[in-house]
């Protein structure tokens, strides 16, 4: 896979993240800032690292499987790793602008 294609790969991956919510925050995971790591190899398979805004969110289950299950479904990605971790810490400085205008935060 060329870079070109890569690119245009991750940018739908981007696409595709934005629309997954933590169902207690009215925000995407990737504008909160959750998304740490986002490693497509060039024979498909994507490593995605990710965080939570709390390690104890009863969320975190659906949260990482309907992650799982959307990027797989961006054409390219022929298998996806979505690994929790908790190393940086996540804090409200990792959002997006816009995330923390949406939240009151700005």
């Amino acid at each position: 896979m060329d870079n070109e294609t890569k690119l245009k790969i991750e940018e739908k991956i981007i696409e595709i993240l934005k629309t997954v919510y933590d169902p207690e925050i009215p925000v995407n995971v990737y504008d909160l800032g959750l998304i740490y790591k986002i490693d497509l190899q060039d024979n498909g398979e994507l490593i995605l690292d990710m965080t939570l805004t709390a390690p104890n969110c009863p969320a975190a289950d659906f949260i990482m499987e309907d992650i799982r299950q959307k990027v797989e479904s961006v054409e390219g990605v022929v298998s996806a790793q979505v690994n929790l971790v908790f190393e940086p810490e996540w804090d409200k400085d990792m959002m997006t602008e816009e995330a923390k205008l949406e939240l009151g935060f700005l």
